[in-house]
């Protein structure tokens, strides 16, 4: 909220301000109308104007021919020279332009410098302006450059001074300028009240702005009607071109060098600057201006139900999916500030989508610490279950829930310790507990180590499987050679408690191969992940069985199918508890099966 405000009232730092400008520019262009503009005239000191007339400077009778023809042949409502004449010339043409100036509907032009030099400009003799006693909003000028003292009686002038933008582009007039006692209007702000709002210079004329009041640049330039200068001169131009119209006189030769760089092209004739800003006053004249819209407090309310809308999906939804969503209110918010563009011109058009690129750079960190914290939380769930080597796999292969339930094929190994009720019951709870933890750690390291998924102790015995969470090719093989190593864990045992004169220790396995469901079934209570399957029951059945045989380890029919570098004894066939047809039974042909 608060960086999205600052961007709307602060000014914006450095790369900020010239993408916001970049970003208005691009909707000017799209924004600019071609409907033409028949309230005024360009009239172009152009280069086929310099090659039939003769090279600049022309001399002055020529130029006020200029201005008499277009008010007296052509009936101009109004003309404005955007251009200064600092050196008096020919004596005859000087004095007609002067009556012109001081009579007729003429706006003379003067520049002013807004760059603190060492050695002020000043040059010529200022005309015109008002009171600064009225001032308002008026940028602060260091310096001039006047007409000579010969046209100072002028009854309107305007200043033709600008500022562009640090890129190099105008975007920008000041209205109103101020330099000693007096504040001076813009050439196309002196035009407009002297000949279209309804004579003399007046403030109170003028529509509501800032200092450096923005261009709205609401036509593209071939809207205007520009008619050459040697044209009219020549009384060729169609009078329905001029007449009532205000006229703007100025020139696009390039060596006049008054060409500058605007949000429409890259290059254009400065007056063409003057004459945008006419076409705006005059639309506000004819309440045909676009409505003012509070842009600014509404690129702050966007921004802040993004922020709302962040808040809430950031723990719901994954980095990419917030990231498309903030990719996607970006989106909307440029159609919003194309919207909003011609209704305000001071908005910040990227305040929003700066603050989305701030929420952005919280997303990622937010999902990375979020994705941690699940890693942690599994890391700890899945250790309890499963060998370190499996853990770090299931990590590696970035498994979206590798806790969730799901069918796969597993071996599943069951065993315990024969006769336990008998060894334990003339120990003490100490001396049951120790043999108990003892039995279990021969049971449970060669799991472990063979990579299976410890799913539970059954008190003197567990039940661990193969082949989940993560895919075994070889899980037959490997429960087959844990099991092989816990019967040589449990005889190292036994062989130390016979030392010590205690009753030796045997194990019960059972092993089965098969398709089961292997998962987390807990509840929200207690996490439990095991297998559950009929595969898994025979296993069970099998570790059971194993009591009427002479070996430590039986196995079933679908490990035998699928285990590849072990061989097999076959022991028979045996009803099993819970199953109608037979079982057969085997065991490995080895000297610890």
């Amino acid at each position: 909220m608060a960086l999205s405000a600052g961007m709307q009232w602060l000014p914006a730092p450095g790369n900020a301000y010239f993408a916001n400008e970049w970003l208005r520019d691009r909707f000017i262009r799209l924004h600019a109308s071609d409907e033409a503009e028949r309230r005024m005239t360009v009239v172009d000191i152009d280069e086929a104007s310099l090659a039939a007339m003769g090279p600049w400077p022309w001399p002055r009778t020529r130029v006020a021919a200029l201005l008499e023809t277009l008010l007296l042949d052509y009936d101009a409502r109004g003309v404005a020279l955007d251009m200064v004449l600092p050196e008096p010339a020919d004596t005859q043409g000087d004095a007609r332009l002067a009556s012109l100036a001081q009579h007729g509907p003429v706006v003379m032009a003067q520049a002013f410098d807004y760059v603190s030099r060492p050695v002020p400009l000043r040059v010529g003799a200022l005309a015109g302006g008002i009171s600064a006693t009225r001032q308002e909003q008026a940028v602060e000028a260091s310096g001039f450059i006047a007409n000579h003292a010969g046209l100072a009686q002028a009854g309107v002038t305007g200043s033709i001074g600008f500022v562009p933008d640090d890129d190099g582009v105008l975007r920008r007039l000041p209205m109103w300028t101020a330099f000693g006692e007096r504040q001076y209007p813009s050439l196309s702000l002196a035009l407009f009240n002297c000949c279209a709002h309804g004579g003399g210079v007046d403030k109170a004329g003028e529509p509501p702005g800032e200092a450096f009041s923005r261009i709205p640049f609401s036509r593209n330039w071939p809207a205007y009607t520009v008619v050459p200068a040697t044209d009219v001169l020549n009384l060729r131009a169609p009078a329905s071109a001029v007449s009532g119209r205000l006229v703007l006189v100025g020139s696009s030769a390039l060596g006049l060098s008054d060409r500058v760089a605007t949000p429409l092209t890259a290059s254009t004739a400065g007056v063409m600057v003057h004459a945008a800003q006419l076409s705006a006053l005059l639309d506000w004249q004819a309440d045909t201006a676009p409505e003012h819209w509070p842009g600014r407090w509404i690129a702050v309310v966007f921004s802040l139900l993004v922020a709302g809308l962040a808040v809430y999906t950031f723990p719901r939804l994954s980095a990419v999916s917030n990231m498309a969503l903030l990719g996607g209110t970006a989106l909307a918010w440029l159609g919003l500030a194309y919207a909003i563009s011609p209704h305000d011109a001071y908005f910040s058009t990227t305040g929003p989508l700066l603050s989305n690129l701030f929420l952005l750079m919280v997303a990622v960190p937010f999902d990375w610490q979020v994705s941690q914290r699940e890693s942690r939380q599994l890391l700890g769930t899945l250790r309890q279950y499963v060998a370190k080597s499996v853990v770090d796999e299931l990590l590696r292969g970035k498994v979206k829930d590798p806790l969730a339930p799901v069918q796969c094929n597993v071996t599943t190994l069951i065993a315990d310790m024969e006769g336990y009720t008998g060894h334990v019951e003339s120990l003490s709870m100490k001396e049951a507990a120790q043999l108990t933890r003892d039995f279990l750690d021969c049971l449970t390291r060669p799991v472990l180590e063979k990579g299976g998924t410890l799913d539970k102790y059954t008190g003197d015995g567990l039940v661990a499987f193969w082949g989940a969470p993560l895919p075994v090719a070889e899980h037959a093989d490997l429960a087959l050679d844990a099991a092989q190593l816990i019967v040589l864990e449990v005889r190292r045992l036994s062989l130390a408690r016979q030392q010590a004169g205690k009753p030796p220790l045997r194990v019960r396995i059972g092993i089965e191969s098969g398709i089961a469901m292997a998962g987390d079934f807990g509840t929200s209570f207690r996490s439990i992940y095991t297998a559950v399957g009929d595969s898994v029951n025979i296993a069970a059945r099998l570790q059971v069985m194993a009591r009427n045989f002479p070996y430590d380890i039986i196995v079933g029919q679908g490990t035998v199918a699928q285990a590849a570098r072990h061989r097999f004894k076959l022991l028979g066939e045996e009803v099993l508890r819970g199953k109608e047809k037979p079982t057969t039974l085997y065991t490995l042909e080895s000297p610890d099966s």
